[in-house]
């Protein structure tokens, strides 16, 4: 089963006094709608769902699905949780709710071990119809899905289609890819999306295309091609801004760039996360200046 794949932005949360602001969230989905994004990614990482209520979640995914809805952009929507009953709802939330698929993050904290992750994905495969991309981010969340438990997964649940990579290894792709090439393997990391693309990686997840997504689109689109010298020029020239976006923790610095491009009315996060050092800040703005940003 093949699930969205190509060009796809990992959303931010917009927030206004300390609530969604769901206003400005529609506005930035349609402003990734007419870049030529292939999907939009609602609270994953980016999208800060480790804070977010299990109705602010769900609200997200509504809101992705309508802007979306009669468009060319499909809705991967976040449904990941460290505890299998929490990811299994917003699983079946997102397919009630009209998504195209779900994403959802190997659980964090408890660090279940390889067979604990196959039953885990396995509950939310088997709960759904829709495609389920897995995604495993050790970096994030204390653990590391093996390949051979990304292929096991794949070859025993119909509708899992693929993997976010983002332990930022193009090995890792290399083991995947070589093993089972029918497997979707998406990048996770902006610094690395042309490498893994012209390893077999079939799109990327992107945290910039927030800022750029006519960049990002470019890049995944030729590069699926084979136009391999112009994917990777157009990943050369966004080297430093894919550099600053990671200053600090995801996603303090790309929400500070956005705001900074007048493309958010206010720069809110939900504690633990706080704004951006005025060192680091400075070094986002001199940064965003290299590059043309479109408005809405």
């Amino acid at each position: 089963m093949n699930g969205p794949q190509g060009a796809m932005t990992a959303l931010i949360t917009p927030f206004k006094d300390g609530k969604l602001d769901t206003q400005t969230y529609e506005k930035l989905i349609k402003r990734q709608i007419a870049n030529g994004i292939d999907a939009v990614v609602p609270v994953g990482t980016t999208g800060e769902s480790a804070t977010l209520s299990h109705g602010e979640h769900k609200e997200c995914i509504e809101i992705a699905v309508s802007t979306c809805k009669g468009t060319d952009t499909k809705v991967l929507a976040g449904a990941g949780s460290n505890a299998t009953s929490e990811a299994v709802d917003l699983a079946i939330f997102a397919q009630t709710h009209g998504a195209d698929g779900v994403l959802s993050v190997t659980p964090y904290y408890n660090k279940p071990m390889q067979e604990g992750l196959y039953q885990h994905y396995k509950a939310i495969a088997n709960s759904i119809e829709i495609p389920v991309l897995l995604y495993n981010v050790p970096g994030r969340t204390g653990v590391d899905m093996f390949a051979s438990t990304t292929i096991r997964l794949f070859n025993d649940c119909k509708n899992i289609y693929g993997v976010k990579e983002a332990t930022g290894s193009i090995q890792r792709c290399v083991e995947l890819l070589s093993k089972e090439p029918r497997l979707a393997v998406i990048s996770g990391d902006d610094m690395i999306n042309y490498p893994l693309i012209s390893n077999g990686g079939t799109g990327v997840i992107s945290v910039t295309s927030n800022l750029l997504p006519d960049k990002i689109s470019a890049l995944t689109h030729i590069g699926v091609e084979g136009k391999f010298n112009d994917s990777k020029a157009i990943n050369d020239e966004l080297y430093d801004i894919n550099t600053v976006l990671f200053c600090e923790s995801n996603p303090i610095p790309i929400k500070a760039a956005m705001y900074l491009a007048g493309l958010i009315p206010s720069l809110e996060y939900r504690l633990p996360l706080t704004k951006p050092s005025n060192e680091n800040l400075k070094e986002i703005e001199k940064v965003l200046k290299k590059y043309k940003i479109e408005g809405f």
